[in-house]
This record gives C-alpha cells, sequence and structure tokens, in this order.
C-alpha cells in the first residue's frame, strides 16, 4: 500500500519523518516531479481493491453488521 502526503513546512516534514523512522516504517521522500504517477498508481491501486471486495461481496464472503453487534453483545455478557 502507498500514502502520498504533502506537508505544508520544513517543519512537519521533520516530524512526519521521525515518526516513520521510529515505527520502521519505508517512505520516500523529494518526490514531487513524480507525484502524477504516484496518484495514478494509487487511484489504480485503490480501484483494484473495490473489485476485490465487491467479488467477495458478490460471492457471500462478507459478515452482516447485525452479526458482528450480536457477536460482541454476547462476548459483553459473557464477561460479566
Amino acid at each position: 500500500m502507498g500514502i502520498l502526503v504533502s506537508v505544508k513546512n520544513q517543519q512537519e516534514e521533520k516530524v512526519l519523518i521521525a515518526f516513520l523512522e521510529s515505527l520502521n516504517y519505508k517512505y520516500q521522500s523529494g518526490v514531487e516531479d513524480k507525484a502524477d504517477d504516484m496518484e495514478s498508481d494509487f487511484a489504480n491501486q485503490y480501484n483494484e481493491e473495490i473489485n476485490q471486495a465487491d467479488t467477495q461481496i458478490a460471492k457471500g464472503e462478507f459478515i452482516l453488521h447485525e452479526d458482528v453487534e450480536a457477536y460482541f453483545a454476547k462476548r459483553r455478557n459473557s464477561n460479566t
């Protein structure tokens, strides 16, 4: 998965980079010239994930919200 972040100033960039490094994330900085390609790649990946989700739903591979609520209600009641 990828994410494109535009920071407002150099201080924000430093804070963001420190955060990413503290969690051992891989990142690229200074990709302004590749931003259009990255946005296109992101849109393509997003659309692919939506298509995969649609396929799973069509196959019946999903959980109803009501079932999730019932599961957690039962779990809460068994812990009291």
